[in-house]
């Protein structure tokens, strides 16, 4: 078994160091699998101080699906996604042990830069976070942070907003309100924004924490729908205490309790045919 040596948040860390990013060489005995899948996890547990919020997780999610984690609050599913990108350690005092790869390296290797792993692997929160500024310069806004050293040209900028908003079906909606304050959308429209800015930094996983949690039904179907035309491209892993969602947008479906994983399952298997009776218990609602 491999495994790491705990990670403590406020440690050195690779935020400014130039190093070799996440999708750098895969371990040979990982690379033909990195193929099949994006993250791997072996024996992980992670604690917030002297509280364990993961235990010995070991879960593999497929490249170019849509993943979804479940479970009741406090069950450890949103602490497992930030753990992808390594976005826990700015949350306080965490200590992680066991092995995390994505797209077949070791997130805690020594050469890996959080900068180029976060490029990776995007993360779209609950609530839309667009930035105070237009929306052309919203979906910008990483890739020039990330190309400081480099000039990117009007021609270049047009093509990626063009892009990232056609790939989140927003471009029809703003294409001629690109100069207007991004706050100025609607909240649907406001996060397809911010999954857009994700996409010129070409990552390979996106990350989702509730990401219809603040919108309406009409605002959730379309986003659902968005969220389903990225599958194949990336892979998306998403958070959800919505049950009805989680049959609709997604293809696999993990089942989480006390932090621990319950079940791994096909979703429609998982809803019709659950194998475990915890997982019967919570989607039949008689628990969490």
């Amino acid at each position: 078994m491999h495994s790491v040596a705990p990670v403590v948040h406020g440690a050195p860390a690779h935020e400014g160091k130039s190093a070799s990013p996440v999708t750098g060489k895969a371990d040979s005995m990982t690379q033909a699998d990195a193929h099949n899948h994006s993250i791997r996890t072996e024996n992980v547990s992670l604690w917030y101080g002297n509280f364990q919020a993961l235990k010995n997780v070991t879960i593999n999610i497929r490249q170019g699906i849509i993943t979804g984690l479940i479970g009741p609050s406090g069950c450890g599913k949103t602490t497992l996604l930030r753990s992808f990108n390594r976005i826990n350690e700015r949350y306080g005092n965490v200590t992680t042990t066991g092995e995390i790869r994505v797209l077949g390296k070791n997130i805690y290797d020594d050469d890996v830069s959080l900068s180029e792993l976060r490029k990776s692997v995007g993360m779209v929160f609950q609530r839309p976070n667009p930035l105070p500024i237009s929306v052309y310069e919203n979906v910008m806004f990483g890739l020039r942070v990330h190309s400081r050293r480099r000039e990117i040209s009007r021609q270049q900028s047009d093509e990626h907003v063009e892009h990232a908003l056609q790939e989140v079906k927003l471009w029809d909606a703003v294409k001629d309100r690109l100069k207007k304050k991004a706050t100025l959308l609607t909240l649907e429209q406001q996060q397809k924004l911010c999954i857009a800015r994700l996409l010129p930094l070409k990552p390979r996983v996106i990350l989702m924490d509730e990401p219809c949690s603040a919108l309406d039904a009409e605002g959730i179907e379309k986003v659902e729908e968005m969220i389903g035309n990225l599958r194949e491209k990336y892979t998306v892993v998403i958070v959800t205490h919505n049950m009805a969602q989680a049959r609709r947008a997604t293809d696999e479906c993990i089942y989480m309790l006390l932090g621990e994983i319950v079940e791994h399952a096909d979703t429609s298997q998982l809803f019709l045919n659950p194998q475990k009776k915890e997982t019967e218990m919570y989607i039949e609602g008689r628990y969490g």
